[in-house]
């Protein structure tokens, strides 16, 4: 009799005790399983516990855990960075590599009124590329026709011509090619298109002094050759 009470007893604090580590649980879903169709333990992948093979998130919504989803350009870009192809013209670096989405291009032209000089332009990828263009901006001042003192390009892929079957390599390529035929007509320089238009030599002769770091048009460039 004084082993069957003392068991009681002993249940029946064990019972109080799980009742109280059950209060405390903060209303936590306990899985009951059976022990004879699974016998695997939770399992942790990727910020994620797996349950008998279910999925369930670890941590609060848009925690650590969970991966960043990635926008369309980010997805093109990878594509396009791997068929690049700008040759001893145009080189493409990546300041931080783990963000393909900015990165640089320095155009050096081999011939044309610019030859000798080096121009970087830097490139963000929008969140909807392809549907929209890049954003290109010059952080070497130039004078020339379709590049005005800000560092904007008027380069018509760049705006109206856009279409999502194009990629980074045509925008490089039209800036190389701004460099070999400039476009007089779809200026941002008017000043320098004007002269461009009407007085190649000139034109000519005011591009060689703002390469040697001239002053001209009340800017000072820097010099490039």
């Amino acid at each position: 009799m004084i082993r069957l009470k003392r068991k009681q007893e002993d249940e029946q604090k064990k019972n109080e005790e799980e009742a109280k580590a059950e209060a405390e649980g903060g209303g936590d879903v306990q899985m009951e399983t059976n022990t004879e169709s699974s016998s695997a333990a939770p399992v942790e992948d990727g910020g994620q516990v797996k349950i008998f093979g279910l999925g369930r998130a670890k941590g609060k919504k848009g925690g650590k855990g969970r991966t960043k989803k990635r926008t369309p350009g980010e997805i093109r870009i990878q594509k396009d960075i791997a068929e690049l192809d700008g040759g001893k013209i145009a080189v493409v670096t990546f300041p931080n590599p783990n963000d393909l989405t900015k990165f640089n291009v320095e155009v050096s032209p081999d011939t044309g009124y610019w030859k000798g000089a080096k121009y970087f332009f830097t490139f963000s990828i929008p969140p909807l590329y392809p549907h929209e263009p890049p954003k290109v901006h010059c952080e070497t001042q130039i004078y020339h026709p379709n590049i005005n003192t800000e560092g904007n390009v008027c380069l018509n892929i760049l705006r109206e011509d856009w279409k999502p079957v194009l990629d980074i390599n045509a925008v490089i390529y039209g800036l190389c090619f701004l460099f070999y035929e400039p476009n007089p007509d779809d200026p941002l320089n008017r000043e320098a298109a004007d002269l461009y238009r009407n007085n190649r030599p000139q034109f000519e002769r005011t591009v060689q002094r703002c390469l040697k770091g001239g002053y001209v048009g009340g800017i000072t460039y820097p010099q490039l050759i």
